[in-house]
């Protein structure tokens, strides 16, 4: 257990948080929220030792082992993905390692050797072999494979070097090291930043099941609500704890807020009747006495200050577009590739005016080459693509946060790309987008990293196009800023391609999806929900049709921004829900019978060479066997082939098991 108690920090003059006392124990998970720069992470390097408090204290259980994983980029090695995700059950490597040391010094024992040292042998092996077992450690390597595989690193990228991959994929790794770990307390900061919603959709299972403490910071509202069991509320100069889900904390934080807001308003009301009586009274000797005793009672007063959540996004007024064609984009049979492999086949869509359009699937499934080619930025190998008329775009990229000038205020950097034409009050704009009053005058230099983000997405939206693309625009924002985007881009008018593992944002911007996955794209209309969380879906959206046949569903009404709201189903849709889960979970067992077949058969070959691998591993715990050096080098000998073989069986386990999740989905 780790208990944190009365800490206390601030930066310079600037209050972070006073007496913050938060208790880890086994199957607590946190979520800390809050604004940028209210110190979330500063928090979280404390608790690990990073930085020190002011005051307070940290106490940790004995041998308590935490885990940490940082917003900094990890070095890039020449060491493999595999090899570095297993440096995190160092625990159990080290275990195996010594292992195979005193496999080695039995098996170089000779006949006129003390007998002494051969006992002295035997007694450590069955003891670390012991310890070994305990710890699962025979399965390690298989777990190590299962978490990158969920984490969407391809099988042939486990032997590539670190130093290959780029900044997102490193950051994978070492979340797959830490997660092998299985540390009992798991720290993380902002841990989705880098997934796509495939991954997501996993790490929220995984998590969700931990059972240790986790303490960990998101913007992610799905995310957060399924997994936290409270909520930690970070705000200028306090922290509150709320028990419950994410959905909780809102209506209790709500109603909080009313009690405090209702408790100002009496408070404010007994002011305004004190100052009354002082002013009228102020200057007549006979109520001297009482005018100073109100005098005092109101100095002595403790003021209650409400929390005030600025409205950054009431209003957005987007310069208006020039008006393009109905069809923004029309992909007939559009293939495209790269070094003559294939990366998406066959695609037929249309774009029409005015739609949102999430694109959703696995890192590198073609997400992005399919925005090249809706944008014109790529030619199809094959078919053909067509760019309608007075079609002008803005894109958003995640890199683009760090592309601005240091030296200039906030102001000055949004001014390089307005039209010079333009009268509008681009401070306003600024204050829409969270940099009200004086914040419009700090530099860029002295913006945090979700600060960047936000005026770099107010560089992109603001100028006057009729198409917008957004890449990962979420990365880095805190939850208010994720609203800002959000209120903004309900607003704008034109035709929006977003890509995003928020599935929140999502679920309030979109009104179509589009699924890129195994070099297919298949179109929904609205947002279903086997498409948001890919770990529980089956095959095919049933309810979907593949891009190819979407035409005419495509050019239909947009659906309206009432059928976007949000609403909490009534007893009759559960009743239908339950009914189409039970009806797809009888087509998909009945699909997948073969399959299902030979994981079983290839589950029941591995536990039978596991057995064999046990009944070896007794036989070289009974000291009698070291008497006979030849029987003592046949069953080591034997002992190796035995789990050679098993890992081999282990690996085709999992490659059945692997055909059956992907025919399940």
């Amino acid at each position: 257990m780790l208990t944190v108690s009365g800490l206390a920090k601030a930066h310079g003059s600037r209050r972070l948080f006073d007496d913050v006392t938060l208790q880890l124990s086994p199957g607590r998970r946190i979520a800390l929220i809050g604004g940028n720069g209210v110190g979330k992470t500063t928090l979280l390097e404390i608790i690990t030792g990073h930085q020190d408090a002011d005051s307070g204290v940290i106490h940790r259980s004995k041998d308590l082992r935490v885990g940490y994983l940082a917003q900094e980029l990890p070095p890039a090695t020449d060491r493999s993905v595999l090899d570095e995700t297993l440096d995190g059950a160092a625990h159990i490597t080290g275990l195996a390692h010594r292992l195979r040391e005193l496999e080695a010094q039995l098996e170089n024992l000779t006949d006129d050797e003390d007998g002494s040292r051969a006992e002295k042998i035997i007694n450590e092996y069955g003891h670390v072999q012991h310890q070994f077992e305990q710890v699962n450690g025979y399965a390690i390597e298989a777990e190590a494979h299962r978490v990158l595989a969920g984490l969407a690193f391809p099988p042939e990228w486990n032997e590539r070097p670190i130093r290959e991959l780029s900044g997102g994929w490193r950051m994978r790794v070492a979340l797959a090291k830490l997660l092998l770990s299985e540390p009992d307390v798991l720290i993380l900061d902002e841990p989705t930043n880098h997934l796509d919603v495939d991954s997501v959709d996993w790490l929220e299972n995984h998590l969700a099941n931990w059972s240790g403490s986790l303490l960990f910071v998101s913007h992610d509202r799905d995310f957060i609500d399924g997994i936290a069991n409270r909520i930690v509320e970070v705000a200028p100069g306090q922290v509150s704890e709320y028990v419950g889900t994410f959905v909780e904390y809102v209506a209790a934080r709500e109603d909080r807020l009313a009690q405090l807001e209702a408790q100002a308003a009496q408070q404010r009301r007994k002011i305004e009747h004190a100052e009354a009586f002082i002013e009228r009274f102020r200057y007549k000797a006979t109520k001297a006495r009482q005018v100073q005793s109100r005098i005092k009672a109101v100095e002595k007063l403790d003021l209650i200050e409400v929390p005030t959540a600025k409205q950054l996004a009431a209003k957005f007024e987007f310069p208006e577009p020039q008006r393009s064609s109905r069809v923004v984009a029309e992909l007939e049979n559009a293939t495209m590739g790269y070094d003559g492999q294939t990366i998406l086949a066959n695609v037929n869509m249309v774009v029409e005016r005015g739609r949102k359009i999430a694109l959703v699937g696995p890192n590198g499934a073609g997400k992005t080459t399919l925005i090249r080619l809706i944008t014109g930025e790529l030619e199809p190998t094959e078919g053909s693509v067509t760019i309608g008329n007075n079609v002008d775009t803005s894109s958003f990229a995640q890199d683009q946060a760090e592309d601005m000038d240091p030296l200039r205020t906030v102001y000055q950097e949004l001014i390089t790309v307005v039209p010079k034409s333009s009268s509008r009050n681009w401070r306003t704009v600024l204050g829409s987008f969270g940099f009200t009053g004086d914040a419009a005058d700090r530099k860029v230099q002295d913006l945090s990293g979700g600060e960047r983000t936000r005026l770099a997405l107010a560089k992109t939206m603001v100028v006057p196009v009729n198409l917008l693309v957004l890449d990962e625009p979420t990365n880095h924002l805190d939850l208010p800023s994720c609203d800002v985007l959000e209120d903004a881009l309900r607003a704008y008018t034109g035709t929006v391609l977003l890509v995003t593992h928020d599935r929140h944002l999502i679920r309030g911007v979109a009104d179509a999806i589009v699924e890129v996955r195994n070099g297919k794209a298949v179109w929904h209309e609205g947002v279903p929900e086997k498409v948001m969380h890919p770990a529980g879906s089956i095959e095919a959206d049933r309810g979907a049709t593949q891009v190819a046949t979407t035409k005419k569903a495509n050019r239909t009404k947009k659906p309206s921004s009432a059928s976007n709201e949000k609403r909490p189903p009534n007893k009759a849709d559960r009743k239908q829900t339950k009914r189409t889960e039970a009806e797809d979970r009888n087509t998909r067992h009945v699909n997948t019978r073969d399959l299902r077949k030979a994981v079983n058969s290839a589950e029941r070959k591995w536990e039978k060479a596991e057995t064999k691998v046990a009944e070896l591993q007794a036989q070289l715990a009974d000291p009698a066997v070291y008497g006979d050096t030849d029987q003592m080098k046949t069953l080591i000998a034997e002992h190796e082939q035995a789990k050679d073989a098993a890992a081999s069986l282990m690996t085709a386990w999992e490659t059945a098991s692997e055909k059956l999740d992907r025919a399940q989905r």
